[in-house]
């Protein structure tokens, strides 16, 4: 597989081509432009408090893991208690979590893993922090195309936060050591973007560490799976 940066670097050259005959003027071939700046007077707003990255946000009314681990805590009732807090800070507008989250929770029952109906992911149990304990990784599946990726660790208090929050269309996710990846579509088909969050100990969150583009097989060699996905690797 081959990666290539997210930002490329556009310029056009003088160049020439070598021969038997020794170098040949290819000629101008055009004139490099300088980038022009669309509504340079238009500032985005500050974020407001809730919305600040950098730090950890402990889930409410969950109870302290007194062990410090995630085995024996409920993945669904993080998630239920997160989403609610969420959704009650941005008041339904959607900045904080996806205005249906509480809908798609709602068809979740009792039963352990939540039912036929749960659109609650499986929780995959893995080390991202390095401390030796496994965080719990899970996302809630809103219309079959976007999800609300969250990460969850236990603090040394035993309050249960969230790490990273991250809403989108997951082509896939991988986790490696203390990484996590979030492959998505591109409007481009030959392209996937990936995510590479990793553990930040100062900021005590998974940060963004890099953003790539990988190449997808054509779409002809790789068709569309069951699942919407467009490219496989």
């Amino acid at each position: 597989m081959r990666r290539v940066p997210a930002v490329m670097v556009l310029a056009v050259l003088l160049v020439g081509c070598a021969d038997v005959e020794g170098l040949q003027s290819e000629g101008d071939l055009g004139t490099v432009h300088a980038p022009r700046s669309l509504w340079k007077d238009i500032r985005p707003a500050p974020p407001a408090a809730d919305q600040k990255p950098g730090t950890a946000a402990v889930v409410p009314g969950l109870p302290k893991v007194t062990d410090l681990s995630m085995r024996g805590v409920d993945a669904l009732s993080v998630v239920r208690a997160d989403v609610t807090s969420a959704a009650e800070q941005d008041g339904g507008t959607g900045r904080l979590v996806d205005p249906r989250a509480l809908q798609r929770l709602a068809l979740c029952t009792q039963a352990v893993d939540g039912g036929p109906d749960c659109l609650v992911r499986p929780a995959v149990l893995h080390d991202l922090t390095g401390n030796g304990r496994e965080e719990l990784i899970t996302a809630l599946d809103i219309d079959g195309r976007v999800s609300e990726l969250r990460v969850y660790t236990v603090q040394d208090d035993g309050n249960i936060a969230r790490i990273l929050s991250r809403r989108g269309v997951l082509e896939g996710v991988e986790v490696a050591a203390e990484h996590l990846a979030i492959r998505e579509p591109t409007t481009n088909p030959a392209y996937v973007a990936v995510s590479d969050y990793v553990w930040d100990p100062k900021a005590g969150i998974m940060n963004l560490s890099q953003l790539t583009l990988d190449d997808c097989p054509a779409l002809t060699q790789n068709p569309v799976n069951e699942a919407g996905s467009r490219c496989a690797r």
